[in-house]
């Protein structure tokens, strides 16, 4: 029997490294150079390891690295000499904040809890460029950002790294002597090496498991943690002749509640400068999933990530238009104004974890009363209609940790919408448990739930899954069950694509842990899963692959996968339900793909994949490849293009309905897309950077077929489709200047055109020629933020 425990100390290491750290009385000037009396008397932390690719073993005297930390009233100060005999050769190519480039680095994890789980980790390039994240069970959120202060020197001997982390940036108790988790990392991007002060057991756990210990921080109190950023933007769009302007003006706020939790709020908030979506032509049940850009979404949200129930994107996103404007009108009414986006008047979050691994989380948002404008064409008589209603989404969570690898979850979403509208609740129980040794582990979860609608009957859902598993050494495996019946529906601040079903699945895995001869690396992967629909219990196909990856030691990468699927029943492409007993049989099918990345230290860095599926007793067939050249012109300059071709004959899937016949149609598809990404560096804080991409798609129908009870196709000689040419084009031009600590002045363009049509066929030059007598819509934006720390304000007066 495995047995598990729960330890009562933070780290399980033996013969943890340990140090103490100094009280200083002046603090040493942020530069560099390390001549200041602060480092004088300070313990050095040295006798560095390889953390990879030779994990474990003693860095060369010629490579070692020597820290020091000190601390004031005010702040935690990192000092640390990195040995280099060759530094004209330092990497130092330039790169924006929380981006990492062809430079060395220096990166510290602070622990104040020593909980072995949620470090804070800062970090600074060899150019003086910063990146910092807050870390849960290993996972690190570079979309975390505090402000503090780093200066790099490039030395005779190699370089130096100087660092001030006031308090603000960190959460720790309120104890008169205070031991902190801490460790230290180099990267040494020229001998592909990353070094780290205490030893990194990369068979067995996480990497935060193994931080040491600096002792002695006395009599420092947390400050008042409370930040302001208030903001005020204006912005101009042009289309189809009109020109639209607009400002704004609020702020956001972060504070300190107490030592450990923070409050976050955007008030009057403000997203005019988010990057584009990655829009494709969708021909499938299922919505099309896009990435969140919104910076208060994405800084600080791992508590409401668990279970996976959180889809930001709800908020502020389509109008839910749950009765159906449209079919609704009578035949003398048109709509003339359809908002396609709500508005979110403010949103909060509160997070933070206790001393004992207790994480608390509480986010609540306000989206506005949308409405469409509707006018009687006889009448001219003008009326709205209510198709997104006030809202409120709120989430709250309970995470308890344990054991430095373990952790038990509760998190409950709710939206309410005002009137008749409908609202939604779901509630999770999910957990991951590993044994003492983090050899073997139990991750699953219990999800319920609760639609309560005016229209349609009130209905609760249920989702289990449950895995067993190992991960040491070389080896890792897992197998597990889980089911969605047919009424669990989180999409309301979730997103689901696929209820109704259950699986069985399992894979195993095998891994190198120390490089060979001619090898950083490689691993091998293989799974499998047998799949069923929940309701009815019918058996719906099988699944498995069969994958391997590896790095030579002139880091070049590759690797491939081979996978397999049966003849599969496909309950969701017939868009009848499923508990209709409709289905679409998929046919056997077999699938390989390959790529490849080449060494990123080269000016020229290649990257590419190809793929083919084949279907048996099936003419269709799918292929594609992508191919991304990256030049390095200068460390200040570089340049991406990328190009993905996808080509699909014969594909089936569903067109329309026909009095009682289900419409499925046989096309040949082909997509294009084209990207362009490059920066221009002027200094750490100062960069002009261009994202462009266009998206092509062509649908060409070559039949149309009524669908079988037994999920086979018979021709339709009578319905009449249409083909699809499907165009979206977005170009960003972004100037970014951070002309102080937190504080930035940002200028946005942004070019787009859109354009959806029948006129399959075209060639790609025809087609650009009818995009371009499209009408741009044409977007320029200003925005400036500034940073006001609270205590500063306070010293001041």
């Amino acid at each position: 029997m495995v047995s598990i425990s729960f330890l009562t100390s933070a780290q399980n290491v033996k013969n943890r490294k340990t140090a103490t750290t100094t009280r200083i009385e002046k603090a040493p000037k942020i530069d560099g150079l390390l001549n200041d009396d602060a480092w004088k008397n300070a313990e050095e932390l040295t006798n560095f390891v390889i953390f990879r690719p030779e994990n474990g073993v003693a860095v060369k005297d010629e490579y070692q690295t020597t820290v020091k930390v000190v601390y004031d009233d005010d702040a935690v100060y990192i000092s640390a000499i990195m040995l280099d005999p060759d530094p004209e050769n330092i990497p130092q190519e330039f790169a924006v904040r929380d981006n990492f480039s062809q430079a060395d680095f220096f990166l510290v994890t602070i622990n104040p809890n020593d909980d072995g789980q949620n470090p804070f980790e800062f970090v600074v390039q060899s150019t003086g460029n910063q990146a910092d994240s807050k870390v849960s069970n290993g996972n690190e959120d570079f979309n975390w950002s505090a402000v503090w202060e780093s200066a790099t020197k490039i030395t005779d001997k190699g370089w130096n790294v100087e660092i001030k982390l006031p308090y603000r940036t960190i959460r720790f108790a309120n104890r008169p002597v205070q031991s902190w988790g801490f460790n230290f990392h180099r990267r040494l991007e020229r001998l592909n090496e990353q070094h780290t002060w205490t030893h990194i057991d990369n068979a067995v756990g996480r990497w935060t498991q193994y931080d040491g210990l600096i002792e002695g921080f006395k009599n420092i109190e947390p400050p008042t943690r409370l930040n302001l950023y208030p903001y005020a933007s204006a912005t101009s769009v042009s289309f189809a002749g009109e020109t639209n302007y607009d400002y704004s003006i609020g702020m956001d706020l972060k504070y300190g509640i107490t030592e450990n939790f923070t409050l976050d709020a955007t008030l009057i908030p403000d997203f005019s400068q988010v990057g584009f979506d990655n829009v494709e032509l969708n021909l499938g049940p299922f919505e099309q999933q896009f990435t969140e850009q919104r910076q208060f979404f994405t800084e600080g949200t791992e508590l409401f990530n668990i279970a996976n129930l959180f889809y930001s994107r709800r908020i502020g996103g389509a109008p839910i238009d749950q009765f159906n404007v449209a079919g609704s009108l009578s035949n003398e009414e048109e709509i003339i104004d359809y908002p396609g986006k709500v508005t979110m008047l403010n949103a909060i979050k509160i997070s933070g974890r206790t001393k004992n691994g207790l994480g608390v989380g509480f986010f609540n948002a306000i989206t506005e009363t949308t409405e469409a404008t509707i006018k009687n064409n006889t009448t001219n008589e003008v009326r709205k209609e209510v198709i997104n209603p006030f809202t409120n989404y709120n989430i709250f969570v309970l995470d308890q940790q344990f054991n430095q690898n373990s952790t038990v979850s509760l998190i409950n979403t709710n939206v309410t919408r005002d009137g008749r509208f409908r609202d939604a609740n779901v509630t999770a129980l999910d957990w991951h448990i590993e044994t003492k040794d983090s050899k073997y582990n139990a991750d699953g979860s219990f999800k319920m739930s609760n639609i309560f609608d005016d229209v349609n009957n009130p209905n609760t859902g249920y989702t289990f899954d449950n895995s067993f598993g190992y991960n040491s050494g070389h080896w890792n495996w897992e197998i597990g069950y889980n089911f969605e019946n047919k009424d669990f529906n989180p999409n309301d601040l979730g997103i689901l694509f696929t209820n109704d079903q259950q699986t069985i699945y399992g894979s195993a895995g095998w891994r190198t842990l120390q490089p060979t001869k001619n090898f950083n690396n490689y691993r091998v992967n293989f799974y499998n899963q047998a799949n069923f629909q929940h309701f009815s219990g019918a058996y719906t196909g099988y699944n498995a692959g069969l994958g391997a990856s590896a790095q030579t030691r002139e880091r070049f990468t590759f690797g491939g996968n081979l996978n397999y699927g049966t003849e599969n029943r496909d309950y969701f492409e017939p868009r009848q339900g499923t508990t209709s007993g409709i289905y679409f049989l998929r046919p056997e099918r077999m699938n390989v793909n390959t790529w490849i990345s080449t060494n990123s230290q080269k000016k020229l860095e290649l990257n590419g994949d190809i793929y083919y599926t084949s279907y048996t007793n099936h003419p269709q067939e799918n292929y594609g490849f992508s191919i991304s050249p990256r030049y390095r012109f200068t460390n200040q300059f570089s340049l991406q293009y990328r190009l993905n071709y996808n080509k699909a004959n014969n594909d089936q899937g569903y067109v329309s309905e026909n009095a009682n016949d289900i419409i499925f149609g046989q096309r040949n598809r082909k997509s294009y897309t084209n990207r362009i990404s490059g920066k221009y560096s002027f200094s750490t804080n100062s960069s002009l950077s261009l994202t462009f991409r266009h998206y092509w798609s062509d649908v060409a129908y070559n039949g149309y077929f009524n669908l079988n009870e037994d999920g086979s196709l018979t021709k339709n000689t009578t319905f009449v489709g249409n083909d699809v040419n499907f165009n979206s084009w977005n170009l960003d031009l972004n100037y970014f200047w951070q002309f102080a600590p937190g504080s930035q002045l940002i200028v946005f363009y942004r070019n787009s055109i859109f354009d959806a049509n029948s006129n399959s066929g075209l060639n790609f030059y025809e087609n650009l020629e009818n995009l371009f007598n499209q009408p741009n819509q044409h977007t320029f934006s200003v925005r400036f933020v500034y940073f006001i720390d609270y205590n500063t304000i306070k010293n001041v007066f």
